[in-house]
């Protein structure tokens, strides 16, 4: 059985393709025997080494359509739109009170310290607290304050954080990036009543972003996409300068065109893409020709 050194991408519910990257690896024998994520990809990445990933798959693709937004709790006064707390509180029974150093996979996870200016790695203590600050996109989700410290979102520096992998003897370098730019893989599977609520929703949500950031509230602002688009670029910039400086042995990739970062009831669809990427992935690993 080969084992595995694996590095899963931030990029919000693109990130739920790694479920499927982590089932299609498991089907063909690999041994993970570490994982370092940021972001999204700190959140599966972190549920699978507490070996919870298989109920984490049956909560989140079992999400009523009405329970999506139930778990999103709007705010425009805590440095975020969105305060998490709901969010973690569903996800919680995945990662109890697992401290890092305890998980049977070793482990790390990646946040941005905004007052020191730097990267943090998470490699003990409380996984909760790690995921919660991993994911903490500025702007959108609410920071984790910490001591002298406001933790952010590992992806503002380092989507892809390759560089902290845990190395072995003769295991092999797994790369995970769910924003690339590449063509999409024909894998679709539609629920078009989940994704018509989203999208009412969403367009809702940017009206009153439209009406509170604009004296005109009929033009084309969309606060979300102008904060994804920038953010977007900048990190796409960095994943290429973070491959290029470490390259992976295998490295696995899902068009970021597939769905934006918040379309989280396309779950079904980016797991089938998951495996779909890794398959090919694996395919040209073993002959390359």
């Amino acid at each position: 059985m080969k084992k595995i050194s694996l590095v899963l991408s931030g990029g919000g519910a693109r990130g739920i393709a790694h479920l499927g990257v982590l089932e299609e690896l498991e089907k063909q024998d690999y041994e993970i025997h570490s994982i370092t994520g940021t972001s999204m990809g700190a959140v599966v990445g972190g549920i699978y080494a507490a070996g919870k990933i298989r109920e984490f798959k049956k909560w989140i693709l079992n999400l009523d359509k009405i329970d999506i937004f139930k778990l999103v709790d709007f705010t425009l006064f805590n440095n975020g739109f969105i305060k998490g707390d709901k969010v973690f509180e569903a996800i919680s029974p995945f990662i109890s009170n697992r401290q890092i150093q305890d998980l049977p996979i070793r482990y790390s996870a990646t946040a941005t310290d905004l007052v020191g200016k730097k990267e943090v790695l998470f490699t003990e203590g409380s996984l909760y607290d790690a995921l919660r600050a991993s994911i903490a996109i500025p702007n959108v989700l609410t920071p984790v304050v910490k001591e002298d410290a406001i933790l952010v979102d590992g992806g503002v520096v380092n989507n892809i954080p390759i560089n902290h992998a845990h190395r072995m003897d003769n295991d092999l370098l797994v790369a995970v990036n769910v924003n690339a730019d590449i063509p999409l893989i024909d894998t679709e599977i539609k629920n078009k009543e989940k994704e018509s609520l989203y999208q009412s929703a969403m367009a809702k949500f940017s009206k009153n972003l439209r009406e509170l950031f604009s004296n005109d509230a009929n033009n084309d602002l969309n606060y979300f996409d102008i904060m994804n688009v920038s953010f977007e670029l900048m990190r796409n910039e960095m994943d290429k300068i973070s491959l290029k400086n470490t390259p992976p042995d295998i490295l696995i990739e899902t068009s970021r065109d597939r769905c934006k970062i918040y379309d989280f009831y396309k779950a079904e669809e980016l797991i089938a893409l998951g495996r779909k990427a890794t398959v090919m992935a694996l395919k040209r690993h073993t002959n390359p020709s």
